[in-house]
C-alpha cells in the first residue's frame, strides 16, 4: 500500500497535461494589441462616409495619435492622424505610420495623403 501512494505521489507530475485556449474571433494570440488597432483603423476609415462630423468619428475611432488643428478667417481645419501601418520597429508610432482624416468646419472632406496635400496648396 505505501509503495502504491508513493508510485501515485512520484507519477502525478507526469499525468499533468497543457492547456490549449481557443478564442478571440479567430484572432491568433500573436497578434499584439497595436496590429489588432491598426486593422480597426484601417476597417473602419475605409467605410467612413465623407460629411461626417468631427464627433461621430472621434466617437467611432477613439483618440487619434497625432491632431493638428489650423483656423484661417472663418474656416477651421483639424486633420486627426490614426495609426494604420507600422513602418518602424521601435515601439514608437510615427505620422508616417497614419492616415491623416481631414475636417473642414467639423465636417469630414477626405482622408489620406491626397486629402492632406489639398490643405497645403
Amino acid at each position: 500500500m505505501k509503495y502504491l501512494v508513493l508510485a501515485s505521489a512520484l507519477s502525478l507530475p507526469l499525468l499533468t497535461g497543457c492547456v490549449v485556449a481557443v478564442g478571440g474571433e479567430g484572432k491568433s494570440s500573436h497578434t499584439s494589441s497595436w496590429e489588432r488597432t491598426h486593422e480597426k483603423n484601417r476597417k473602419v476609415i475605409a467605410n467612413m462616409e465623407l460629411g461626417k462630423e468631427y464627433q461621430m468619428v472621434i466617437n467611432k475611432l477613439g483618440t487619434p495619435s497625432f491632431s493638428e488643428l489650423v483656423k484661417q478667417g472663418d474656416t477651421e481645419f483639424r486633420v486627426l492622424y490614426y495609426a494604420t501601418n507600422s513602418i518602424h520597429s521601435d515601439g514608437k508610432t510615427t505620422k508616417d505610420e497614419c492616415t491623416p482624416l481631414v475636417f473642414k468646419n467639423n465636417l469630414l472632406t477626405g482622408w489620406g495623403e491626397n486629402a492632406l496635400n489639398q490643405l497645403k496648396h
